[in-house]
């Protein structure tokens, strides 16, 4: 249901949906679907890293272990075990390292490797979820806080995968993150940060074409259409609403006001609200060219962004990268591969390529 009083526009969420096959729908007109968003069980098929079919942890320890003993590092071969194994294997070869050889394996990665490339492949050794926990925690606690990675991670991360970061980051820090982000952020950019982190959004794929219509009409009201803006309407449906219904929306506001919501949202919106609302928008519309953009935004320019270039190569290279290195060579004209190779160097640059998985 949703009313109008005066120039105020109301939201309330809905529970009564229309079913409308996804292919009726004029949402796909002018945004570029992508499959891997909407494929969750063929995820793997986007992915670089793979793992491998014939595998021994027991080998793969060893080979570590000799990497790392004696006079030196062999960070080519450390390079290799670890790029050539998923996350599921590499945390049987973390279990297998300390039974067969009596240490710990990310103690003696630590102490044998330095700086972005020790951060790389710790970030490689860290189960997925855990590795969102701690990318959150750091950007909290961390000098000063990285806003950045906060919108990236709660605005492109499933329900599910959010209720697991939730749980775990209780269980590591004994406080909620809800708590952390209530301490450490303010006004509607909490406010934002706060829905999306109770994993909360309409993940069906119905669309109510009226209740579009209408979701649109409010954010214009809420919006363009008004003096100052009515910021809690656009939380309120940009951070619950199913993916199908809001590009259906998305279309119908850029039939209503002439323009598309993302300009609107920068027009109304400014400094982090802005940056998190786009973000929502970006990974409704295409995740894989979201990621893309971060990667070039990280890249270009004087000096690197390192926290966020190894935050999305980790985080992504087991899930959608094959479509964010498309996607990135789609908006850029170069291809990731060589944007990494001219941006990184050394062992860094080497572990990036690898997840990276080939030039385009």
């Amino acid at each position: 249901m949703l009313f109008f009083q005066g120039s105020t526009c109301q939201v309330t969420i809905y529970t009564a949906v229309i079913p409308v096959p996804v292919s009726e729908s004029p949402s796909y007109m002018g945004v570029k679907r992508s499959f891997a968003d909407d494929f969750h069980g063929n995820m793997e098929s986007f992915a670089t890293i793979k793992g491998v079919s014939s595998f021994s942890a027991e080998q793969e320890a060893q080979a570590l272990r000799k990497a790392m003993k004696g006079f030196g590092t062999d960070e080519d071969a450390i390079i290799e075990v670890l790029t050539k194994l998923n996350v599921s294997q590499r945390q049987q070869v973390l279990i297998t390292y300390k039974s067969s050889i009596g240490r710990d394996l990310i103690d003696d990665l630590k102490s044998e490797l330095s700086g972005n490339f020790e951060r790389v492949i710790i970030g490689l050794m860290t189960p997925t979820t855990m590795y969102d926990v701690h990318e959150l925690r750091r950007a909290m606690k961390g000098a000063g806080t990285d806003e950045g990675c906060l919108i990236e991670i709660l605005a492109s991360r499933t329900n599910e995968e959010i209720r697991r970061i939730n749980e775990n980051y209780k269980l590591q820090y004994g406080c909620t993150l809800e708590e952390d982000i209530v301490s450490d952020t303010s006004s509607m950019f909490r406010r934002v940060l706060v829905s999306l982190a109770t994993g909360n959004r309409d993940e069906g794929t119905y669309v109510d074409g009226a209740l579009a219509q209408q979701d649109a009409q409010c954010l214009y009201e809420a919006g363009e259409k008004k003096w100052g803006t009515d910021e809690v309407q656009f939380m309120t449906i940009l951070c619950t609403r199913n993916r199908f219904h809001l590009l259906r929306v998305f279309d119908a506001y850029r039939e209503i006001a002439d323009k598309d919501i993302t300009e609107s949202i920068k027009s109304e919106m400014s400094g982090d609200l802005e940056d998190a609302l786009l973000a929502v928008v970006k990974c409704m519309r295409n995740k894989p060219a979201y990621f893309a953009e971060r990667l070039y935004k990280s890249m270009k320019g004087l000096g690197t962004d390192d926290n966020t270039l190894i935050r999305v190569m980790v985080s992504r290279c087991e899930i959608d990268m094959l479509e964010i290195r498309r996607e990135f060579l789609s908006m850029y004209g170069k291809s990731l591969y060589s944007f990494i190779k001219g941006d990184c160097s050394g062992d860094y640059r080497k572990v990036l390529l690898r997840l990276c998985g080939g030039e385009d």
